[in-house]
């Protein structure tokens, strides 16, 4: 190679070597040429840049090593040398190189980074003079020399990728250090990274290279950070061609763009700085993997251990949050996976997340909500802290998610927590407090329908709540204190468990001794039974039944399997015992063969179910101890969060609980020592408690404890006579339960009380008369004679038929137990002990029960006042009216009872569930489906919750429907499981309820104008609450056999009043109104019917068909198109007048509007008889809607009324009369009404005043009189007409008409006692939607003033209704005709026009003006 000539040295023309130095040319051996160049290695290392001398002595060797002879050598030492030479050339001659060529340059740095593989082998014995060669190129910043070049970027390019690849962690820290100069200096010194070098750098950063080679990812890290600064445009250009401009041919790395972004994140955020915003524009892109992939990588860039990209780059973090509302399933499935790791690592921003997780927990993605399950308990098993309650509540909501694996999910991480934070403590007791909830709601959920969940709970219960893994002492500590803290649906819950599992176990029993029998049909026909009963209690009701009947043949087939069984459903069976044998029976069940086994698993569900995990021998001697200690006051109950009280109670509720299902582990003297003690206790609850432990466990105390029996037997005498009804109770049974001589024992209890008997002292009555009623039910045949003429003589005539004392005339309908008068309380017991008394007989041989049952119907018609003296308080007379339904209800659950029955009885009890009270509505219905539901009423009680879509309560409608769902799937299952249930449909079908539904409605008292709309749409609305659930399936064609049934009663006649047309006329509209709803909502009921029905004779007298066909359509046209549109007709216009009295029509056609639909009141007051169409559309008539279902005015007797409150621009009604309508029914107590109605007016001589279609909710539902008067004129009171005679005129206010206008306007309710006639003003009494109201109207020229033409409508205010609740409330009880009355043929006596509360203005003499 020729170099220009002024680098040569002056003179001489040939090259100087160093002394020593031979020549080195390609004539020589290589081990030669070597030795000599490592001389002249040495030579170069010594010299300095200061050495001008020898380095214009060398410069012609310096240029004769950078010959093609020496870079094209063939041996690696000769390279390895020169290159160090030319290392140390560079470093001599800086900052000018003695190469002036680029090409040669290029040449030699090229030969240069050849030979920096070399540094890859850190053993070779010539790696120090690589490492030399390494250092001095950092140290001199040799290659910086190549920025002139034009194709500099190759040789970096070279470099790099040689540096990146030799490095490896045999490296030292000084190689690491040298390298990352060199390469830092290129990049900090240099115009700019192109983007094949900074792919050269990135490419180490992407996950396949970096799990390559590690030390080249470490590298490539410390040199990003080192050059952040000046590398981070370079990057942003490459990340902004590809990401925004979509250029992803500019670099092979562009489909690794995300991972390199986490990666550079992860080194430094500031190297993304400008590449943030473009991933905001990426998160909106319209390609949904595209914005999953941008999800991925911000989820992980926010939710990194110190990121703080969230809290500085807020746009992006609001963006992304968005995505949790993504259209694509997969990107919000990724948010929601995020949300763990970012409330784990930034507790900060759990705020943020917390509403977009809430969203997602109603996803309608099974995967996502269950995602965001998973996502809040593991924050929370890490830290309770991370997640607040907002979060802990979505969690709570999900465990009544509609798909299982969502509720299971959720149902097992609040157990994780519970057992974490509650049971181990593991973050002190402000943690435990703060999901001390869990326990709580998981024990809710046992409510629920699905099996699941029920096996899930107890699982929960077994494993995390009180884990049986404990030991006996710790593990019933865990339970006693467990069970004080739970609220009271938890313990029904948990209750219920305990029942269950021990039913099951009966079952399973109930199956073994079937195998101890011979083999037989009827064996095997019961055996199934069992099967089909115990398959009902496992998961997948089909697969159970099939496993089960392998089970059974398992069973069958291997004896020892047999006892195995027997001993682990034994009542001696204790916990270590039954866990040998569910090991045992498993190990017999297991196939080793079958990874997969379906068959042991559902047999684990069963033994898991029947297996007694907690409750043995022991068990409850731990309990009975901690139960002392408690009482002692050494227990820790403090500091389990209890009180003692509190911890003795419930540990005793607890005890009594267990004795039902284990009452053989109760056996011992020293628990019976305990029990003992209890009963000596001032605690009525505790003593009642112990008393209910002896009577379900003390069977053999008589024969093995004898102490314990003499001990005993005076408590209960003593608690028998003068305890509390409820341990009078207990104690009379105990004594029946578990002593032999029991007719001795009663009788030293029932002679003493019997001669005490004091009507004067009724305090003292309660006691003996609940002891007294239940030694007559329990041993009848010793007491029933003594008792009938205590009957007689002290319990009709002189308790039930007097009233001694007053009773408050607050005016309320429902008072707490503790206010309610002894003498009430006596009288209820009274009611009680004659149904006792007669269930005990069984026999109405002496005619008592027909007695007694006119005697209860006697006091459902006199609402509750059976002497009719007014002495008793309205809350008192809602309780005794309560009780009556209630006896009649439980005489007729026994069959020689229920068949003396009348069906004008059956009528009465059935209105209970419509009364005034709301206390009452709800206590009986609760009373009325708990026997229906145990099948102990017979089905014509079923009918009548179809009276409950009367109910202006929604809560009560809903319950009544859930009472209807649960009693015919009862019934249904019943009929499946039972064979010879076949034989009994007709009082077992849920279908056969419709007839006695349809006599119900025809009978109902309220059902008095047959033709007209508003009574029909109540009875339609009757018929379809009962028939929306019989119509849920066609199973059988069971429409097709309603519509039958429906039709055969109409080709009869009412049995209750065979020769009343009237009466069989509303029975036949009944049945017009069921076969068009059955019509209406079913297209298969004019199939044929499978089956002829058969209806009760004791309420339709079937008629020869021959002589009787009822083939006539008693509901016109119109009146089904109103019924089907729910449309109601327009009223005939009706011109106002106020000069003279107007016709009071009787009944008038009022439209349920929403506002009033749901509001509920106990107080005898009438709702508001405007309609939809009279309201005025500017008027806020949905005022009412907010305290509608509010259950705290359901008894509200006296709001407080303001003067103020009354605008005298909002005048109150705006009314016209109905015409062609009769006479109006009494008004009367009975159920609440559904419909506005009008007030009672004055009437004379049986004359009823008028009420609206149905009654108005909120107030006494009002019964028909018998009297068909066309119309009548509504007249004043004597005395008002007396004084104000020829001044004073009556108006009569109806649904349309005129409407007051005055200047001033007063409110004032009416005094107690106050005539009408004192007014000083006018007087208009109001109909609001809470009742009457009277406004008092100052006296003014304008008078009252009657417009046609205006047609202005108004409506009374929510202020104004609220404050008309009561107006008349003081003068309701002279009002006594009853639609029970009614029921009977029985007229009460006209009352006054003062007391009825009519809807007369009276006023002063003012001018009136009338218009047309």
């Amino acid at each position: 190679m020729e170099f220009p000539q002024q680098q040569k040295p002056a003179g001489e023309g040939k090259i100087v070597y160093p002394p020593g130095v031979k020549e080195i040319t390609d004539k020589i051996s290589n081990d030669e040429v070597v030795k000599r160049l490592k001389m002249v290695v040495k030579t170069y290392m010594d010299m300095d840049q200061d050495s001008e001398e020898e380095k214009q002595q060398y410069l012609s060797l310096a240029l004769h090593l950078a010959s093609e002879f020496f870079l094209r050598n063939p041996n690696k030492d000769v390279r390895l040398l020169v290159a160090c030479c030319l290392a140390d050339i560079f470093r001599i001659y800086a900052p000018e190189a003695p190469y002036t060529s680029h090409d040669k340059l290029k040449d030699i740095f090229l030969f240069i980074t050849r030979q920096l593989k070399g540094l890859e082998d850190t053993k070779s014995p010539q790696f120090n003079r690589y490492f030399y060669l390494l250092e001095n190129l950092a140290w001199v910043k040799s290659y910086n020399i190549c920025f002139e070049l034009e194709d500099c970027n190759e040789i970096f390019i070279q470099l790099f990728k040689t540096l990146f690849s030799v490095i490896n962690n045999s490296h030292n820290q000084k190689v690491q250090m040298h390298m990352m100069d060199l390469m830092s200096s290129i990049i900090m010194e240099g115009d700019g990274v192109t983007q094949e070098l900074l792919d050269t750098i990135l490419i180490n950063l992407i996950p396949a290279h970096k799990n390559l080679n590690k030390q080249a990812y470490d590298l490539a890290k410390t040199l990003l950070k080192r050059t952040v600064q000046t590398i981070e445009t370079c990057i942003a250009n490459f990340f902004n061609q590809v990401l925004v401009m979509g250029k992803s041919s500019v670099s092979d790395l562009s489909e690794h763009v995300f991972d390199l972004i986490q990666e550079l994140f992860a080194i430094d955020p500031m190297l993304l700085t400008s590449v943030m915003p473009q991933l905001e524009f990426k998160l909106k892109s319209n390609d949904g993997e595209e914005r999953l992939a941008v999800v991925r990588l911000l989820a992980k860039l926010f939710g990194a251990k110190d990121s703080e990209l969230a809290s500085q780059n807020r746009p992006l973090w609001q963006c992304f949050l968005g995505r949790f509302n993504d259209i694509h399933v997969p990107v919000r499935l990724e948010c929601v996976k995020f949300a763990s790791h970012c409330l784990m690592n930034h507790p900060d921003l759990a705020r943020d997340l917390t509403e977009y997780l809430k969203v997602r927990s109603h996803d309608p993605e099974e995967a996502i909500r269950h995602d965001v399950i998973v996502t809040i308990i593991n924050a929370g098993k890490k830290d309770l802290n991370l997640v607040n309650d907002q979060l802990l509540g979505f969690v709570r909501e999900r465990t009544l998610d509609k798909r299982w694996r969502v509720r299971k999910e959720a149902m097992m991480g609040l157990a994780q927590l519970y057992k974490k934070y509650c049971l181990h403590h593991e973050a002190g007791k402000e943690s435990a407090q703060k999901i001390s909830w869990i326990k709580d709601k998981l024990l809710h959920i046992y409510y629920q329908n699905s099996i699941d969940d029920k096996l899930l709970v107890e699982k929960i219960f077994a494993q995390y709540m009180v884990p049986h893994s404990l030991d006996t002492e710790e593990k019933m500590k865990c339970l006693y204190y467990l069970y004080a803290c739970l609220d009271t649906n938890a313990v029904k819950a948990l209750n219920e468990m305990w029942k269950c599992q021990n039913m099951l176990r009966g079952l399973v029993k109930e199956l073994l001794d079937l195998h101890k029998l011979p083999v037989s049909e009827s064996n095997n026909t019961a055996m199934f039974g069992k099967l089909m009963s115990i398959a009902k209690n496992l998961p997948d009701a089909g697969k159970a039944q099939d496993f089960m009947k392998k089970f059974n043949q398992v069973l069958g087939e291997d004896e020892k399997l047999r006892v195995q069984l027997e001993m682990l459903i034994s009542p001696t069976c204790s916990c270590k015992q039954a866990e040998i044998c569910v090991r045992e029976i498993t190990r017999k069940l297991t196939f080793p063969k079958q990874p997969t086994n379906p068959f042991l698993e559902m047999v684990k569900f069963l033994l898991e179910r029947i297996a007694p995990v907690h409750i043995d021998s022991e068990a409850i001697s731990a309990l009975v101890k901690l139960l002392n200690k408690s009482i002692e006051g050494t227990a820790d109950d403090d500091e389990e969060g209890v009180t003692p009280d509190t911890a003795i109670r419930s540990g005793l509720e607890l005890l009594k609980v267990l004795s039902f299902t284990h009452p053989t582990a109760f056996h011992s003297a020293e628990t019976y020592e305990s029990l003992l003690q209890c009963l000596k206790m001032e605690d009525d609850k505790v003593a009642e408690a112990a008393i209910q432990i002896f009577r379900n466990t003390g069977q053999k105390i008589e024969t093995e404890l004898q102490q314990i029996r003499s001990t005993l037997i005076p408590i209960l005498h003593q608690k028998a006579k003068r305890g509390t009804p409820h341990q009078a109770k207990q104690a009379v049974h105990c004594i029946h339960a578990i002593f032999n001589n029991k007719e001795v024992q009663l009788a030293q209890i029932f002679e003493p009380l019997s001669r005490s008997l004091n009507a004067d002292v009724p305090e003292q009555l309660i006691t003996p008369l609940v002891s007294l009623g239940h030694i007559s039910m329990l041993a009848p045949d010793q007491f029933a004679s003594p008792m009938k003429s205590i009957v007689a003589n002290f319990i009709v005539k002189d308790l039930l038929m007097n009233d001694r004392s007053v009773g408050n005339k607050n005016g309320k309908l429902w008072t707490t137990d503790e206010e309610v008068s002894p003498e009430v309380l006596a009288k209820v017991q009274a009611i009680k002990l004659l149904v006792r008394w007669l269930l005990g007989m069984k026999n109405n041989q002496s005619k008592s029960a027909n007695s007694t049952l006119r005697l209860l119907s006697a006091m459902l018609v006199s609402e509750g006042d059976l002497t009719e003296q007014k002495k008793i308080s309205k809350s008192d007379m809602s309780r005794l009216r309560l009780a009556a339904g209630g006896a009649i209800m439980k005489l007729a659950q026994e069959p020689c009872y229920h068949d003396i029955i009348t069906p004008e009885q059956f009528q009465l009890c059935g209105l209970v569930i419509n009364d005034e009270c709301y206390q009452v509505r709800q206590i009986f219905a609760q009373k009325l489906h708990l026997a229906l539901v145990k099948l102990l009423l017979p089905l014509e009680y079923l009918a009548v919750f179809a009276l409950c879509a009367k109910d202006p309560v929604k809560e009560r409608r809903a319950h009544a429907r859930q009472c209807l769902l649960k009693n015919i799937s009862v019934r249904r299952e019943y009929i499946k499981q039972n064979p010879l249930a076949q034989e009994k449909l007709v009082s077992l079908l849920p279908e056969y309820v419709v007839p006695y539904m349809i006599h119900l409605l025809a009978h109902d008292p309220d059902f008095t104008k047959p033709h007209e709309y508003e009574q029909l749409k109540d009875i339609k609305e009757c018929l379809w609450f009962m028939l929306e659930v019989l119509m849920t399936k066609n199973e059988n064609n069971s429409h097709a056999f309603l519509r039958k049934m429906v039709e055969n009663i109409k080709q009869t006649k009412d049995a209750q009043c065979p020769d009343d047309a009237k009466a069989n006329e509303k029975l036949y509209i009944v049945c017009d109104v069921a076969l068009f709803v059955i019509a209406n909502k079913s297209t298969a009921c004019h199939l044929d019917s499978p089956k002829d029905p058969v209806l009760p004779s004791k309420f339709f007298l079937i008629q020869d068909k021959q002589d009787f066909k009822n083939d006539k359509e008693y509901l016109l046209a119109d009146m089904r198109q109103m019924l089907l549109t729910g449309k109601q007709p327009k009223p005939a216009p009706v011109l106002g007048a106020v000069n003279k009295p107007l016709t009071v029509p009787g009944r008038r056609i009022f439209t349920k509007t929403t506002p009033a639909s749901d509001t509920a009141s106990n107080t005898s007051t009438n709702s508001s008889p405007l309609s939809s169409s009279t309201i005025n559309k500017n008027s806020n008539s949905n005022a009412a809607t907010e305290a509608s279902e509010s259950r705290a005015q359901e008894n509200n007797e006296n709001p407080v009324i303001k003067i103020d409150e009354v605008k005298k621009d909002e005048p109150s009604l705006n009314m016209t009369p109905d015409a062609g309508t009769e006479a109006s029914p009494v008004k009367r107590r009975g159920r609440p009404p559904k419909t506005a109605a009008a007030p009672v007016a004055a009437e004379k001589e049986g004359a009823a005043a008028p009420t609206g279609g149905g009654a108005g909710r909120g107030r006494k539902r009002a019964a028909d009189s018998n009297s068909s008067a066309e119309s009548i004129t509504i007249k004043m009171s004597k005395q008002q007409s007396q004084n104000d005679e020829g001044t004073k005129r009556q108006i009569d206010l109806q649904s349309r008409g005129p409407f007051v206008s005055r200047e001033k306007e007063k409110v004032r309710m009416r005094e107690p006692g106050e005539e009408t006639g004192r007014a000083v003003g006018t007087v208009v009494v109001l109909l609001g939607s809470e009742g009457e109201t009277e406004i008092e109207l100052e006296s003014s020229p304008e008078g009252v003033i009657c417009d046609r033409k205006d047609k202005e409508r108004y409506s009374l205010t929510q202020g104004q209704t609220s404050c008309a609740a009561m107006a008349n409330r003081n003068s309701q009880g002279d009002t006594k005709s009853t639609r029970r009355r009614v029921l009977f043929g029985r007229q009460g006596e006209n009352n006054s026009g003062e007391k009825a509360g009519g809807l007369a203005v009276k006023r002063k003499p003012v001018k009136v003006k009338s218009r047309l």
